[in-house]
């Protein structure tokens, strides 16, 4: 992953077949591989100009005791998420599967074959499958060395090097990928960037090949070409995307701390209750959040991505019919709180609480019922018209005709994140 290539390429939402994706709304990235034994970034090879022999300290110690995919698919279902994306090889050219086109695997140097075990740990808990292919691969001897390339200004430079060749090894995993590992839901490319993009991949055949591999795949927008979804990486988009005025798929790639990989050091970690409000953000803004987890380098997960996905998921238990199946809502949600919306149900998530009353613009004669969504207690309101607005006591002059007051408890709900739930009149 790196947050400075955010390809533009964009296309419509397509058919209802990748439906799915749009209900999940949320999903684990898993960062997996050598750097993880460094513990200092995934791209520390390229970071600190490593050779191959340099680098390969870690692959003679590369054991990964600890990786459990059914525990961490356990984890991903019990935070709430409904799909999840392994890394099944990264810029390093290190592949979590096997392959017939490589010695340079997890089943060679550990006898493990982790994106198999990934793969069945994750349909066994109901998650879709994803599985992450960098286009970059500063193992392969035809890549030709570049800007991101550890051996950048290196006599390497020089070397004789054929993309051709090296266009046809990725077009050879691609195809073990999505034929050995049964049904794959996703599939998402990584990168594409100045010195290096469609052409250099073959992207168009690319696309076509896994388009006949596996029809009903979504595939990002990486290859520099359009894709059935966008990726914006560590920031949130302010509004729905779109292109041309239609909207597109999209999916916000967010990590614990900044680091994709496992990076030891590095301690700051995002709040659960701010990957709360960034999660509700997107869903309202009509996208999905991936949120990713860096294993150590045997694999597990670290206390603190543990705790982290235990806090999300203890949220998302009575939270979930406000984020699964949810969207963007046409209402437009008053400061402080942002709306999402599933068929005649209306989620109101309050991002400050406030005191006692909430005036909610548009509403008045449109709302049936309304309640905290975590306890499913009751919320009292009242409407406001244009004839006696001015002189209702519950709600100060100049709250505009249509407007519907909510009146909250003074103590402010001990969750992350509070929704109140507003069961529309019909017709609303």
């Amino acid at each position: 992953m790196d947050q400075r290539c955010q390809p533009r390429q964009e296309s419509p939402v397509p058919t209802a077949s990748k439906g799915w994706f749009e209900a999940a709304r949320f999903g684990l990235f898993v960062h997996f591989g050598l750097y993880s034994l460094a513990a200092r970034h995934e791209w520390v090879r390229s970071r600190e100009a490593m050779s191959q022999e340099a680098y390969d300290r870690y692959l003679e110690r590369f054991e990964p005791d600890l990786f459990d995919a059914r525990q961490l698919a356990r984890a991903a279902r019990e935070a709430g998420m409904r799909y999840a994306v392994l890394t099944a090889k990264h810029h390093d050219g290190f592949c979590l599967f096997d392959s017939a086109l490589t010695d340079y695997t997890s089943v060679r140097a550990a006898g493990r074959d982790l994106v198999a075990e990934f793969a069945e740990a994750m349909r066994a808990e109901g998650l879709r499958v994803g599985l992450y292919y960098s286009l970059l691969d500063w193992h392969h001897p035809d890549f030709t060395v570049d800007l991101h390339h550890p051996l950048r200004g290196t006599p390497a430079e020089r070397e004789a090097r054929d993309m051709a060749r090296y266009r046809s090894y990725v077009q050879g995993q691609i195809r073990e990928l999505l034929t050995g590992y049964g049904p794959i839901d996703l599939l998402f490319f990584d990168f594409s960037y100045r010195e290096k993009g469609p052409a250099e991949w073959g992207a168009e055949h690319l696309m076509s090949l896994v388009r006949e591999l596996r029809p009903g795949i979504l595939v990002n927008d990486r290859l520099g070409i359009p894709g059935d979804y966008v990726t914006p990486e560590q920031y949130q988009p302010d509004r729905p995307l779109e292109r041309d005025g239609v909207p597109v798929r999209w999916e916000a790639c967010h990590t614990l701390n900044g680091s994709w990989g496992y990076d030891r050091d590095n301690h700051e970690y995002k709040d659960p209750a701010l990957l709360v409000r960034m999660l509700v953000e997107s869903v309202a803004r009509g996208g999905n959040m991936i949120l990713n987890v860096g294993p150590t380098g045997r694999g597990a997960l670290d206390p603190r991505a543990r705790e982290t996905l235990r806090a999300i998921g203890a949220w998302l238990a009575p939270h979930a019919r406000a984020v699964h199946g949810a969207g963007p809502s046409a209402f437009e949600a008053p400061p402080n709180a942002v709306y999402t919306q599933a068929g005649s149900r209306l989620y109101l998530h309050l991002l400050a609480w406030p005191l006692k009353h909430l005036h909610l613009p548009g509403l008045a004669g449109r709302v049936r019922y309304a309640q905290l969504l975590h306890d499913g207690s009751e919320i009292r309101f009242h409407q406001l018209d244009g004839a006696r607005h001015e002189h209702n006591n519950l709600a100060p002059p100049g709250q505009p005709a249509g407007t519907l007051t909510l009146t909250l408890p003074i103590i402010r709900p001990d969750v992350l994140l509070p929704v109140v739930e507003l069961h529309l009149s019909e017709g609303a």
